[in-house]
């Protein structure tokens, strides 16, 4: 979890990964926070519980052989991936970010935006903790993959896809799921009638 200086007020970025959600009780009043998180196979993880894989080098073998007679098979091709289609600023913003570190942009996916949807909602629900809820597990019902990931966000001033955009990319969890292995994004807002606006981004 961080704690950023933003122009006089406080933003508060807590960050969830692999279905782990932390919260920031400030002493003061914010002026906007976010949260990520992320589940792998719809089971919940702690970051840094499973190390990343260290390659085992293979053995080198030196074979001689006559060519072969017949054409090499032709080797399978990559599934396809889905075109893009463009529903949001927020997701023209992450498509953005990913093209900086040439990765593939992601599209809208009706199911995910379901979810998004239902997530701005309750977020914006007074009374309603600012938190993660279930989120990632009705990500998982979108059977895209194994990997889901939510962000979540709020700002004080109403919709603002730049600022709450920069705020996740200045966060280093938020960025991953950003910059994550999925196909899908969808985003949505919803403003509460004090003006703060709920943003939801979901991954798969």
């Amino acid at each position: 979890m961080r704690v950023l200086t933003w122009f006089g007020g406080f933003l508060i970025l807590a960050v969830a990964a692999a279905a782990v959600a932390s919260t920031v009780r400030p002493n003061v009043r914010p002026v906007a926070s976010i949260q990520p998180q992320a589940a792998v196979g719809g089971f919940a993880l702690p970051q840094g519980l499973i190390p990343s894989p260290s390659p085992t080098p293979l053995p080198v073998k030196a074979v001689t052989a006559a060519p072969p007679t017949h054409p090499a098979p032709v080797p399978a091709r990559a599934p396809a991936r889905p075109k893009v289609t463009v529903s949001s600023t927020q997701q023209a913003l992450i498509n953005q970010d990913r093209a900086r570190y040439h990765l593939a942009p992601l599209t809208w996916n009706s199911c995910l935006a379901t979810v998004a949807r239902a997530e701005a909602a309750k977020l914006a629900t007074p009374g309603v903790a600012f938190q993660h809820y279930d989120g990632v597990s009705r990500d998982l019902t979108c059977h895209l993959g194994h990997q889901v990931g939510e962000n979540i966000g709020w700002w004080s001033g109403g919709v603002n896809d730049s600022q709450l955009n920069t705020m996740f990319m200045n966060s280093p969890d938020h960025k991953a799921n950003i910059l994550g292995p999925y196909r899908y994004v969808a985003t949505a807002w919803k403003v509460r009638s004090d003006g703060r606006a709920f943003i939801a981004v979901e991954f798969g």
